[in-house]
């Protein structure tokens, strides 16, 4: 098996560091082999206003993931192969990206790309020696490396990040790790640094900066409160902020709710009222910028129709 990139060898891109040869075909806990492997590519239009605008973001859908949230609603592409993914390597990801901006896309939004982060890092900057000239975007879990986030340095433009948890033993629950509260502000530090604060284009457009998501959890307010005041005291007006109440069960959830393999209240959807007593909290906090869904976002309008 030809050898690209040696970070494969001994995997530790995610905190997970669990060290799987990838490159001699081991699978490690993201299930995936050391080249990318794309499930879908298209124009999206239900990201953030700034990043989907009026022609869509352009992204492009990776397998495998190195979290694993059992209630995620992507579950059938991030719990590892489906067989149907398209295996690219840096070349062939830029020329999708090439093809994406040819569309019209504001943006080029990667998601769930750190497993591959090598490949992907330099897809980037072969896209944009071939002609690339709009932003480039990482949609992650917030649960990475600060070694691995700087393999992106002067490529990525925009962070599109999640910070899940406050609470280890909420993480531990439903994705089995302690550590993600550190890790993600140890992780969101380090795209502060690289991407500053946000810079908008002429038509309202984000150019660059950092987009922090926080998914709020049925019967879990207080843990949003505490991810709010953090991201508040330590970011300030450095960041993004986005409060989103789409969370929807899965049959998935659901099954594992039966199991007793992921906390009950994972079964039904956040309540209204707790919802809206964080978009006050934010809306007071005075920050200068950031997104709410005034209306139930819930549901599967927005999932994609994936290659199973």
């Amino acid at each position: 098996m030809e050898i690209r990139y040696p970070q494969y060898s001994h995997c530790t891109l995610c905190p997970r560091e669990c060290g799987a040869d990838r490159n001699s075909g081991q699978k490690g806990f993201c299930g995936m082999p050391p080249v990318p492997v794309v499930n879908i590519y298209r124009l999206h239009f239900g990201e953030e206003p700034c990043i989907s605008g009026t022609r869509g973001s352009g992204t492009v859908f990776f397998e495998g993931c190195d979290l694993g949230c059992r209630f995620c609603q992507n579950y059938r592409i991030s719990n590892g192969a489906t067989g149907k993914g398209q295996v690219c390597r840096a070349e062939e990801l830029a020329g999708i990206y090439m093809e994406l901006q040819e569309q019209g896309a504001h943006n080029i939004n990667l998601v769930t790309p750190m497993h591959f982060a090598p490949d992907v890092a330099d897809s980037i900057r072969a896209a944009r020696a071939g002609g690339l000239n709009i932003p480039a975007a990482l949609n992650i879990s917030g649960y990475d490396r600060t070694y691995t986030i700087e393999l992106f340095e002067g490529a990525a433009d925009i962070f599109l990040t999640d910070f899940k948890f406050y609470s280890p033993e909420l993480s531990l629950a439903v994705c089995g790790v302690r550590d993600y509260m550190q890790n993600a502000v140890k992780a969101l530090d380090t795209m502060v640094s690289m991407a500053g604060k946000p810079v908008f284009g002429t038509d309202g457009m984000l150019v660059s900066g950092v987009i922090v998501r926080h998914l709020m959890l049925p019967g879990h307010l207080f843990d949003t409160k505490k991810i709010l005041d953090l991201l508040l005291d330590r970011y300030g007006d450095g960041i993004i902020i986005s409060l989103m109440n789409q969370y929807t069960p899965t049959k998935q959830a659901i099954s594992l709710c039966g199991q007793n393999k992921l906390p009950a209240e994972f079964a039904g959807r956040v309540n209204k009222e707790h919802y809206n007593a964080m978009c006050d909290y934010l809306s007071l906090s005075g920050h200068p910028c950031c997104y709410m869904q005034m209306e139930d976002a819930s549901g599967d309008d927005w999932i994609p129709e994936f290659r199973y």
